[in-house]
């Protein structure tokens, strides 16, 4: 067992490290470091179809939003969107962090490829989002 040192990669617009890559658990689990997303930050409506995210706040306020349901998490709390369940994110007032762990391990994966975008546009963004068995529901600002 040894620690690694993390690179500190872009995902769409924000900084992003790769703490566990899931090569190291077998495939268990992946684990993202969101370093420091913009305040207001909200992704396209999307549904992870082969892991469950689970998002765990370490700074500022993240509210999760399904069809079912929306939960505002503050420093200390954790959420998981199960696989399957369509959903999105909007970052509170200030900037956040959060730690993002997938399971099964993929979605780091899919981070590392973003950041490997030339430009990340919309379509881009989809294409290497199928690739990782994640589906775009809806621009940025669409809600489930």
């Amino acid at each position: 067992m040894s620690a690694q040192t993390t690179a500190e990669l872009t995902f769409i617009d924000h900084p992003a490290r790769i703490l566990v890559d899931g090569d190291e658990t077998g495939g268990e689990y992946g684990l993202v470091d969101m370093v420091a997303v913009p305040a207001g930050h909200m992704p396209p409506l999307h549904v992870h179809h082969d892991q469950d995210e689970c998002f765990h706040v370490l700074e500022g306020e993240l509210t999760l939003i399904t069809a079912e349901d929306e939960a505002t998490l503050r420093p200390g709390e954790s959420l998981v969107a199960p696989r399957g369940i369509p959903h999105v994110y909007r970052v509170g007032d200030e900037p956040a962090r959060y730690l993002v762990s997938s399971r099964p391990a993929g979605f780091e994966r899919f981070v590392a490829a973003v950041d490997a975008l030339d430009e990340v546009s919309p379509a881009a963004l989809a294409a290497v989002a199928g690739e990782y068995g994640i589906e775009i529901l809806g621009p940025p600002g669409t809600l489930p």
